[in-house]
């Protein structure tokens, strides 16, 4: 869970800094990942062979905004489903904007990933369903439902990247 979405929500979790590279507004357009195996799957039944194909969610946003829209719906998730409290490693309290930290940015670090959607949507009539705030509040959900995945790839050699990388 090095990209991110997964670190970011990961340490809300544990109340741990959240990291974000440089001043936070790096461009990525984001995708739900139900719509971008949707998106693959389209291009293998309908692509032409040999063409090239860009699955995009039509949703470019900054790093910043991700991670106060994840802070955002932890906290609305938490707040309205206390059953899930018991997954967190801190307070309910000390879950906000004052955990976002900034660490320098990586060399060559790209400000923006455009991605061009439109082949496949003209070509192929894909387009993705999932609004992005849903998709993330079922990533999250999908997070808390599997806490026993997260702490087996997060324990060992994983604890020793997030070191160099982040430290």
């Amino acid at each position: 869970p090095e990209k991110l979405i997964p670190l970011i929500i990961n340490n809300v979790l544990h109340g741990k800094n959240l990291p974000v590279y440089g001043d936070g507004m790096n461009v990525r357009d984001w995708l739900y990942v139900e719509d971008h195996c949707k998106g693959i799957d389209t291009v293998l039944e309908k692509g032409r062979l040999g063409e090239v194909y860009n699955i995009g969610g039509f949703n470019e946003e900054t790093n910043i905004n991700i991670v106060k829209l994840i802070i955002d719906t932890i906290l609305r998730i938490m707040t309205n489903e206390p059953e899930y409290r018991k997954i967190l490693k801190t307070d309910l309290e000390k879950i906000n904007y004052n955990l976002i930290t900034y660490v320098q940015d990586r060399l060559g670090h790209d400000a923006r990933y455009a991605i061009d959607p439109s082949k496949i949507v003209k070509e192929l009539g894909w387009y993705p369903e999932t609004p992005f705030t849903i998709g993330i509040e079922k990533t999250i959900r999908w997070y808390l439902d599997n806490q026993k995945w997260m702490k087996n790839v997060t324990s060992g050699d994983y604890q020793n990247y997030y070191e160099k990388m982040y430290k």
